[in-house]
């Protein structure tokens, strides 16, 4: 059998304002956008990745689309350590739960822009 498929490639967010989307990545959770991309028609398709990360956040005009601002994917993103993470991340003003030390792994979950609500954890 061939596998096809390696990885998640990316994961789509509606967000009410991509731009203030692109600064909470970017500032806060230190994404960095691969592509900025006018696609037609108002829309604009801008794609965010985590330092060292091969999967990718597109942030898509939740009105422009159809949808409401906070639906879409729910995202988890892997780190070596969720307590040194989370007070990194607060110490730039995110709003954080956690972090939660469980038998099968720690995690932390950041509260961003538009009710989407993302998740850190280490095995």
């Amino acid at each position: 059998m061939t596998v096809m498929i390696m990885h998640m490639g990316t994961a789509m967010l509606y967000v009410s304002d991509q731009y203030a989307s692109v600064k909470f990545y970017r500032d806060v959770m230190g994404f960095s956008v691969v592509t900025d991309q006018d696609m037609g028609d108002g829309a604009r398709w801008i794609e965010m990745a985590p330092p060292q990360g091969s999967t990718t956040i597109a942030l898509h005009d939740a009105a422009h689309n159809g949808k409401q601002p906070g639906e879409g994917a729910y995202l988890t993103f892997a780190c070596d350590d969720v307590e040194a993470t989370v007070e990194e991340l607060r110490g730039k003003g995110a709003d954080i739960v956690g972090p939660d030390v469980q038998p099968w792994g720690t995690f932390a979950f950041i509260n961003g822009p538009d009710g989407h609500r993302v998740q850190i954890h280490q095995k």
